[in-house]
């Protein structure tokens, strides 16, 4: 069970104060559905932690979370105590890491993103929620609720219109026609070799609606039809269905619509809080990697134990120890 500090901790900057701004696409991002702030927020934290966290949680999204500028803008404690301190949160669920790979003008590059909670958060909500965020939305429980469907309308009484006799074989109308009889009807005005009459066009007209169909345009179908002619040409209309049955193109798999590929699912990676090695959430619990977690376990890099900053918490002939035998390492 937790033990709560009391507030001892010195106060954190004032939100007011001017903060650095991240590049676009990287920076804080705050999750949706957060309680109202309260003077009690971060109680159970240590006080460099709740120290660092308040200041945090007062940044607006887009602001700048690497190591650096918080150590900079948090004169308190340097880089490595910053370090720590993010890791400790992440431990405690209140962020995430994020490597998410975005498009923009053409061009895919990956952005850094840090996922905040002001509310501890466990390893299942986390992992949910940048679930949600791969989708392209907001979380998994934030959908839009489906338009509602139109009023309805009575429908006016047809007006009763008096019956006209048709005329037989009425022309076909240009403006009227499909894709596939205009391309046939303008065959005759580029290669007159190949003029068909109106009867001949509604003869041919469904075996050129199938190039249609299979993704080619008027000009593809032109081009086909009157590339390497033979000379003489005894039926235009035997000829050019003799063509369009021969060299109909392939039909070629249906292109998924921009921005909806693997079902809209775009690559997201959270990022390890200690050494930064990139995974799926579910292969970082607390946001840890295999290795970092073991290490915090096994008390090496503890974060229960803040006395192990300090040069006097330490095994001085340990640590002489261990650093000669890095020396000695190639």
């Amino acid at each position: 069970m937790a033990t709560q500090h009391p507030s001892s901790a010195p106060c954190a900057p004032a939100p007011s104060r001017p903060y650095r701004q991240a590049r676009t696409g990287y920076g804080k991002r705050s999750v949706l559905g957060q309680p109202p702030s309260q003077a009690s927020d971060f109680a159970l934290l240590r006080e460099r932690e709740r120290y660092v966290a308040g200041y945090v949680d007062h940044l607006p999204d887009g602001a700048a979370m690497d190591i650096k500028s918080l150590a900079k803008d948090l004169p308190l404690y340097g880089q490595m105590a910053i370090g720590t301190a993010l890791r400790t949160l992440a431990v405690a669920g209140h962020l995430r890491h994020v490597r998410c790979r975005v498009e923009s003008s053409g061009q895919s590059r990956w952005v850094t993103r840090t996922y905040w909670s002001r509310r501890a958060r466990d390893n299942e909500w986390w992992a949910n929620h940048l679930a949600g965020e791969a989708t392209g939305g907001e979380g998994s429980s934030t959908q839009e609720a489906p338009a509602p469907p139109p009023p309805w309308v009575p429908a006016e009484e047809p007006v009763p219109v008096p019956q006209q006799r048709p005329t037989a074989d009425p022309a076909p109308d240009s403006a009227a026609s499909s894709p596939a009889y205009v391309a046939l009807a303008r065959l005759g005005r580029l290669e007159p070799r190949l003029a068909l009459s109106a009867g001949d066009c509604a003869a041919l007209e469904r075996f050129a609606a199938e190039w249609f169909a299979r993704g080619v345009d008027a000009d593809y179908l032109t081009q086909a039809l009157t590339s390497g002619l033979p000379s003489p040409i005894g039926s235009p209309v035997g000829f050019v269905r003799r063509r369009l049955i021969d060299k109909l193109p392939p039909r070629l798999p249906d292109a998924p619509p921009p921005g909806s590929a693997a079902l809209g699912v775009r690559p997201l990676l959270v990022e390890c809080a200690e050494c930064g090695r990139p995974g799926p959430a579910e292969a970082l619990p607390d946001g840890l990697c295999r290795p970092c977690r073991t290490t915090v376990q096994a008390g090496t890099g503890a974060i229960e134990d803040p006395a192990a900053e300090l040069p006097g918490g330490r095994d001085v002939k340990a640590l002489v120890g261990s650093m000669r035998n890095l020396m000695r390492a190639p």
